[in-house]
């Protein structure tokens, strides 16, 4: 299983829950807001707002939040922010990609840099961790829709690469640029996805034992709890024996 998969699960099973889904629901809501800022408000008429949106609905995040988001960008708020990517390297080489939305770009690479330095990690140049993932399109579905062969012949006729299938479910794989085709395809055939997004798939990874996933664990806590930062994905790999003793 890719690294930031296991990561996933890891949030999902792990504490702060509140906490988390309260930091969880303003990041998405940024996202709406310059999504809907950035193209039409209608999310059948933007693409990237659809997205988000879907995105924020597999999250449990009330309708109403997701509204006044949208609300947001049509009363001119929002346009302040810009999206910058930063690559650095954490704890045993693992490269980190830390992607932001902010108002102040300073501020922002100030605090990323200094949570990187505090955690055992080192900020990069722009490229300096990127080759080591592909941007594509993931979307995931539960066990319930089918075995691997049913999601293999959805996936291949909706547009997707690949297919990851396991007792927890499918990953299904596809270009960035072709993520809302295959996931409007897929969803006539497979119904409503657990989660829809574009993400950085590690295309190499660097194997952690279970000091090293620790360490990783306080840099990426510390990473997240920023509120300019809106996603981080790393290239770890470990073992199920690590992860159960996380």
């Amino acid at each position: 299983m890719a690294g930031h998969s296991k990561w996933a699960n890891i949030q999902h099973r792990k504490g702060r829950q509140d906490a988390v889904r309260a930091k969880l629901f303003s990041k998405l809501s940024k996202e709406i807001t310059v999504a809907a800022k950035m193209g039409d408000p209608d999310p059948e008429k933007n693409p990237r707002l659809r997205l988000v949106v879907k995105e924020a609905k597999s999250n449990s995040m009330p309708k109403e939040n997701i509204e006044r988001a949208i609300k947001k960008a049509i009363g001119g708020e929002g346009d302040a922010y810009e999206e910058i990517r930063y690559e650095g390297y954490g704890p045993n080489g693992v490269a980190v990609i830390v992607e932001a939305m902010t108002d102040n770009r300073n501020r922002t690479a100030s605090n990323v840099r200094s949570t990187f330095s505090k955690n055992g990690g080192s900020l990069g140049e722009t490229g300096s961790v990127g080759f080591m993932f592909e941007r594509k399109g993931e979307i995931i579905y539960g066990a319930g829709v089918g075995d691997s062969d049913h999601v293999m012949e959805a996936a291949i006729e909706a547009g997707a690469e690949d297919v990851e299938s396991s007792e927890d479910g499918h990953t299904i794989w596809c270009a960035d640029t072709d993520l809302a085709d295959v996931a409007n395809a897929l969803e006539s055939s497979l119904g409503e996805s657990e989660s829809t997004k574009l993400v950085w798939k590690p295309s190499t990874t660097t194997e952690l034992d279970l000091e090293g996933m620790q360490k990783l664990m306080k840099l990426i806590d510390a990473l997240e709890d920023d509120d300019d930062v809106q996603r981080v994905t790393t290239n770890f790999e470990a073992s199920d024996e690590v992860m159960v003793q996380l």
